[in-house]
Order: structure tokens, then sequence, then C-alpha cells
């Protein structure tokens, strides 16, 4: 049940029927594993089992597993589920999640390259991305392509340099069936493959820009197409948020493809503080009180410090955030798509909400 589970959220399949019960069955194993291998890789995450969940499987545990196939050998990782002696296995499950911390900072560092190149080469100028880091490992340009996919709202291949020509993979929006599109490209590549949503793909070099031009050439996409569009489940006032809500909420997990975790939206909220967090400084702490209600939230943005903050300077103006975040600005008012949360400290709960999306 526990490879079940990590087979289907790794793969990202539907997460319906029998796969959800196969996902929800293999977690409450997970929690209890007797595996010596699982419960090192756990502690090294500083999890708790108790609190494991999907989203614990395919972004904490999983990338460890999967880094020592994406940079060195996955012989590393079936070392640590089939040894039986608890140092041997912390050692190997530190090692693992060191070369997922390797990995994330591989990624990081081409990433910002990859946005240099959209930015500064007027790539934006093309509905379908390709982006070209001939040094790139080539296992992280799927990764890439995504994170990439998220920012722009367009199609996006990363391609690297392989042994024998270019390498790549994309990452797609639901308007583009990225095979079929890619189809219509094929005299330019020597292989590939994939779905509606994700590709792998090999050519010649000379054949980049020639393939990148038929891609737009050829696509089906409109400008429409290309404004970022964010859902949300229903409006939910911050002051009718309880625990007993959140708990109620949460027997809907576990979430992931075609199950995904409600979404919440609250407007004219004002934002009355900020604090920078993580090891990177790259996430946010914010204290949020709604218009029809004088009480105090904490709300965590983990994903968009930059985007929050220029938004905030654009609508209020140049260094309205830097002033929040040292406590001598005016509260902002903000639009969120949100979901609620439980924090616990020092064996006390509280409600917290987890922003998506802004505006």
């Amino acid at each position: 049940a526990i490879e079940g589970a990590f087979a289907t959220i790794g793969d990202v399949m539907d997460l319906v029927d029998e796969n959800r019960v196969i996902v929800k069955y293999g977690i409450e194993k997970l929690k209890r594993t007797k595996n010596i291998g699982l419960q090192a890789l756990t502690q090294v995450n500083q999890l708790e089992p108790a609190n494991l969940s999907a989203y614990h499987l395919g972004f904490v545990i999983g990338p460890c597993i999967n880094a020592s196939g994406r940079l060195e050998s996955a012989k590393l990782a079936l070392k640590l589920f089939l040894t039986e002696e608890k140092g041997k296995a912390e050692l190997l499950a530190k090692e693992l999640k060191s070369l997922n911390e390797e990995r994330k900072q591989m990624t990081e560092e081409n990433l910002e390259k990859a946005i240099c190149l959209v930015e500064e080469e007027g790539l934006l100028e093309d509905k379908v991305l390709l982006v070209y880091l001939p040094y790139c490992h080539e296992s992280l340009a799927g990764i890439i392509a995504g994170r990439l996919r998220e920012r722009y709202n367009r199609p996006t291949i990363v391609l690297t340099k392989g042994k024998e020509g270019l390498k790549g993979s994309g990452r797609s929006t639901p308007e583009y069936s990225m095979f079929e599109e890619i189809s219509k490209c094929k005299e330019y590549l020597t292989k590939f493959g994939g779905h509606p949503m994700a590709a792998g793909l090999s050519l010649e070099e000379e054949n980049l820009e020639p393939f990148r031009k038929a891609l737009n050439d050829n696509t089906t996409l409109t400008e429409e197409d290309l404004i970022p569009k964010v859902s949300f489940d229903m409006v939910l006032p911050f002051e009718d948020i309880s625990l007993p809500l959140i708990r109620e909420i949460d027997f809907l997990e576990p979430y992931g493809k075609e199950n995904a975790r409600p979404l919440f939206a609250v407007k004219d909220i004002f934002v009355t503080g900020a604090r920078a967090i993580g090891k990177e400084k790259n996430m946010l702490r914010l204290t949020v009180k709604s218009s029809s209600s004088h009480a105090a939230y904490t709300a965590m943005l983990f994903r968009g410090y930059d985007r929050f903050a220029d938004r905030i300077d654009e609508k209020y103006g140049e260094g309205t955030f830097e002033r929040l975040l040292s406590g001598t600005a005016s509260p902002v008012t903000m639009d969120f798509v949100f979901y609620p949360s439980i924090n616990e400290y020092n064996g006390i709960e509280s409600i917290q909400v987890i922003i998506q999306n802004f505006k």
C-alpha cells in the first residue's frame, strides 16, 4: 500500500476512485511503517509521522527518493529501504536529503538563468516558450519547465545539451495539448513522446531556432489563453473560520490531481504588517484584518514573494512594501484566494490562512 501511494502521487495520477483509496490507506500505513529507511527519511526531514499527508509524499519525501536517481544512482534509495541497521539508515537518509538540497539549489540557479533568458532576450513575444540551458542537468529540465509555465502561464519547453544533440522536457497549460502541437513540428525532432500536459524530446542543435519558429507559427493559443485564470470554491470570511470547520474540511484529504484542496476567497483585506521568513527570507508571515472584524489573523505566503512586493509598490507607491516590513506603512488592501489551516505551537492551536493567490 505504501508503494502504491508513492507511485500514484509521484506519477500525478487522478486521486479519485480506487486511486484515492490506495493513497489514503497507503499514508495510514506509512505513519506506522516498520521500515527503518522510511522512518529515517521521515526523521531527517523533521516530519511527524502522525501528520504525514499526500503533500509530504509528493513534495518532501518523494523528491528525496527521486534525487538519487536524478543526480547519482537510484541504488542509494534502494539501499536505504533494504537496510536493517538504524545507523546506516540515518546516514543514507541524510545523504538523500543532502542530494535533494543540492538538486533544489541547482534548480534555483538554473531557473534564475532561464528567467533572465526569457525576459532579456524577448522570448515573451512567443506564446510557446522554448528555453535553452546548455549546462543544466538534463534531469532538471522538466522541473524548470514547470516553474516557468507557472510564472508566465505559457507552455514551456526547456532544452539542455546532451551527448548527442539537445534533450528536453515540456510542461503545458490546459489550453494547449503539448503532444499534439509538437507532433505538428516533428520533422525537426529526432525523438519525442508525451501527452497533453507534458512531453520529452530530442533534436539536433541546428534545429533549435526552426523548431521554436514552427511551434509558435503553428500554435492554436490566443492572447486570452495566456491570461492566468484563478478559481476558488466559495467566499469564506475570516471570521467564519473555526478549528472544527478546518477539521471537517480535512476529511476530504488526500488532496491531489482531480481532488484539489478546497480554496476560498475574501475581498478587501487589510494587510497591517509583514515579516520575511524562511532560510532564504523569501516567504512572508502577514498580519491581516477583514473590514468587518477587528480580529487580527496570521496569513502565510510561501510562494510569490517578489510578485507580492511588486504589486504592493505598483499600487501604493515605491517603498511601501519595505515600510510594511519595517512596520511603518499604513495598511494596504488586498484580495486573497486561500485555504485555512491549523498552526500548533507549544500545544496551543491557532488558525492561520495559507495564501495561494492575491491581487
